[in-house]
């Protein structure tokens, strides 16, 4: 509990005794660089893997004559954009840009550069921190709807080469019974998600004590935390937002 209450205060401070809007608006355009466009590579492989293994496996377990073909793009459509979009490409985000969060800042913090920031009169979690938050948050919902994207896109090249069932039974999965609402809920997920990564790797790495050793032990912490608190933060916004 004093662990929670330290993140609440360490969320507090990202508003106290800021700095000029244009500052931020700086250090926040090379946050988005960094966190979102060099994280292209990595979720578009993940995300074109994802849908092509899904296709596949539903195609093998949907074994029952009864049941028409166009039922795993409907299935696979569905999986993406509520989980597999979100919540899996998140945990891979975590381990990528949260583990990098927390050691800039573990290495800032032994190397008493935080201390320097601090000496000068300026808020260090506001400065350093804030622009990471802001970044994130807004760049993580494009990283969703691009593995959404290209996990459907990965799902029709395993129906054309693979052979898991024809590219026409594929598309008309994709347009049957389609709930406009499933968008919005990944949407919301992703805000979420990307708050809970980097306010965590944040936290982590901050309070980083000790040399190199604890850098990586934060990183650690930062990445293990981040993909439980994804986990949490996806049942607990299913029930409130789904379960009716």
């Amino acid at each position: 509990m004093s662990r929670l209450g330290q993140y609440i205060l360490f969320l507090g401070a990202l508003f106290k005794n800021h700095e000029s809007f244009k500052t931020y608006l700086r250090l926040t355009l090379d946050e988005c660089i960094y966190i979102g466009i060099n994280s292209i590579v990595i979720v578009s492989i993940v995300s074109v893997f994802m849908g092509a293994v899904s296709t596949v496996q539903t195609a093998y377990n949907l074994v029952n004559p009864f049941i028409p073909q166009s039922v795993v793009g409907l299935v696979v459509r569905d999986l993406t954009i509520l989980e597999l979009a979100p919540t899996i490409t998140a945990i891979v985000f975590a381990g990528k840009v949260g583990s990098s969060i927390a050691g800039n800042l573990g290495t800032m913090r032994i190397t008493e550069q935080i201390d320097a920031l601090e000496v000068m009169g300026i808020n260090s979690v506001s400065y350093l921190v804030l622009p990471k938050i802001i970044a994130t948050v807004f760049m993580y919902p494009f990283l969703v709807i691009l593995a959404g994207v290209l996990a459907i896109t990965g799902g029709y090249l395993a129906a054309e080469f693979a052979g898991a069932l024809s590219p026409a039974d594929y598309f008309t999965g994709l347009k049957t019974s389609f709930n406009g609402f499933s968008i919005y809920f990944a949407l919301i997920k992703s805000v979420a998600f990307g708050f809970l990564i980097s306010s965590i790797a944040a936290f982590m790495g901050f309070y980083t004590k000790g040399g190199a050793l604890e850098v990586g032990q934060s990183s650690t912490k930062a990445v293990t935390v981040s993909c439980i608190a994804i986990l949490l933060s996806d049942f607990i916004l299913a029930q409130l937002l789904l379960v009716k």
